[in-house]
């Protein structure tokens, strides 16, 4: 199977291999990448986490579990520009650095292997982590408590006071939605450091999760735009002016449409 295909099979099984699914994600970027093997030394990770851990009931790990990867140097990348080394998970398990969400995916996979209850929350800006029926989420970026003020303090400082937390931020986050935000982090990631082909695997893959948005469609359309591909653009564009309820965005993309060339159909 190619990696996509076994990407898609993770998400096949019950339950889904979210861990194994993001690992074949890196390996569409790197045919060296091997996730059997990674899973297989991800096992010695799991055992100094685990040994690291208090005596404890397993609902009060979560906490300790992030506070031993960050004692193993699992952090936030702050570099500048940032790359898609910080998203992809083999590299981000080799450089122990990486954006909150490939952290997550991480602690997920080590909470699941320990049986300490968490889930993923897909907060917008920062990726959290919750431990079922807590009163407070948890940062993967190692470890702090996140109360309501504290998460409506982080909103404010990503987007401006005037956005206002709803229940649908703290929501729980499906394997599905992690590896589309996965794929949207490294898409966005491959276009600023102008890997396009790179860029396009992960639209690709975004679109092919289901539920596609308006802003999906563009940011492939671009893509194609910049490869030179225009049916493939004007089916993107077509696309987004199905989705998108915008008067403003649908003239934009009316004229934008009308200065692509024709289809053009080889028979």
């Amino acid at each position: 199977m190619t990696p996509r295909q076994s990407f898609f099979a993770c998400l096949q099984r019950s339950p889904p291999a979210l861990f194994e699914a993001a690992l074949w994600i890196a390996a569409e970027h790197d045919s060296e990448v091997n996730p059997q093997a990674l899973l297989e030394n991800f096992k010695t990770l799991r055992q100094r986490i685990s040994g690291s851990l208090p005596m404890l009931p397993v609902g009060e790990l979560a906490q300790p579990l992030l506070r031993g990867m960050n004692d193993l140097g699992f952090a936030q990348d702050d570099s500048t520009p940032l790359r898609a080394q910080a998203a992809l998970l083999n590299r981000v398990l080799e450089r122990r650095r990486g954006q909150p969400l490939a952290l997550g995916l991480i602690a997920l996979e080590l909470a699941r292997g320990l049986e300490i209850p968490l889930v993923g929350v897909n907060f917008p800006g920062h990726f959290l982590l919750r431990v079922p029926g807590a009163d407070h989420l948890l940062d993967p970026c190692g470890g702090r408590r996140l109360y309501p003020n504290d998460c409506r303090e982080l909103l404010h400082r990503q987007y401006g006071p005037e956005m206002k937390l709803g229940a649908d931020h703290l929501a729980t986050a499906e394997p599905l939605q992690m590896l589309q935000r996965l794929s949207r982090n490294l898409r966005q990631l491959h276009l600023a450091n102008d890997d396009y082909i790179g860029a396009l695997i992960d639209a690709e893959r975004v679109l092919e999760l289901g539920n596609g948005t308006t802003a999906d469609y563009l940011a492939r359309a671009s893509l194609y735009q910049r490869l030179d591909c225009p049916n493939a653009e004007r089916f993107d564009l077509e696309h987004a002016l199905l989705l998108t309820d915008d008067p403003i965005q649908r003239i934009r993309l009316t004229e934008r449409l009308g200065h692509l060339p024709p289809n053009s159909i080889v028979h």
